[in-house]
C-alpha cells in the first residue's frame, strides 16, 4: 500500500540556522556547526516559512511505502538531535563499577583520550581515544565518575561505547564479575 503524499514539519528555534542542499543538512547554532547526510533516504527536504513568518523544515515522501513514511519521523528526530547539539550540547556520565580492584583512569591528550589501569588488577593499560569533538573529564563532585561532552549525540554515545567495550570481563561469569565502566546518565550540558 503506497501513500500518495506523507509529510511532516518541525519548527526551527531562534538562534539556529539550517541549510538544506541536496539532502545534506547543515545546522549552525551558538555551540557550533553540525552536518548530516540523508542521501540514503528517499525523502524531500524543504525549508518553508509559515504565515507567521516562522521558519520550518518540511520533510515529505511521495508514493512512499510504510518504511519510507516511517523514515520521515526518523529524519526529523535526527535533525532535532542536531539542533539540541548546537544549542545545549550533549553530556553523558559514566561510573566505574568494581568489587575489589579500584579502576584507575587518567585523562591525557588535552581531555581527548583516557587511559584505564588496574581493571580487575590487570597490568594492561587500556587507552581509548575520544571521537572528534568529544571531551572527557573526571567529575569533581562525584567519586569514580567520567563526564563526556560534545555536540554530536552519535559521537558522544559512541565514545561512551568505546570506553565501555574496553572494560569487558573475559573468561569469567559476568553475572558475578560486574566490574566495568557503565553509562549512568544521559542529558544535555545546559540543563533546562
Amino acid at each position: 500500500m503506497k501513500t500518495i503524499l506523507s509529510s511532516e514539519t518541525m519548527n526551527i528555534p531562534d538562534g539556529v540556522s539550517i541549510k538544506v542542499n541536496a539532502k545534506v543538512i547543515e545546522v549552525e547554532g551558538p555551540r557550533g556547526k553540525l552536518v548530516r547526510d540523508f542521501k540514503h533516504l528517499n525523502l524531500d527536504f524543504e525549508l518553508i516559512t509559515d504565515e507567521n513568518g516562522k521558519k520550518k523544515l518540511k520533510i515529505e515522501s511521495w508514493f512512499g511505502s510504510r518504511k519510507t513514511s516511517a523514515a520521515i519521523r526518523t529524519a526529523l528526530s535526527h535533525v532535532e538531535n542536531l539542533i539540541t547539539g548546537v544549542t545545549k550540547g550533549y553530556r553523558y556520565k559514566m561510573r566505574f563499577v568494581y568489587a575489589h580492584f579500584p579502576i584507575n583512569a587518567s585523562i591525557t591528550n588535552d581531555n581527548r583520550s583516557i587511559e584505564i589501569r588496574n581493571f580487575l588488577g590487570e597490568k594492561k593499560v587500556r587507552k581509548v581515544d575520544m571521537l572528534q569533538g568529544v571531551t572527557v573529564l573526571r567529575s569533581e563532585k562525584v567519586k569514580d565518575e567520567l563526564v563526556l561532552d560534545g555536540n554530536d549525540i552519535e559521537l558522544v554515545s559512541r565514545s561512551c561505547a568505546l570506553i565501555n567495550q574496553k572494560c569487558h570481563v573475559k573468561n569469567k561469569d559476568i553475572r558475578k564479575f560486574l566490574d566495568g565502566i557503565y553509562v549512568s546518565e544521559k542529558g544535555t550540558i545546559l540543563e533546562e
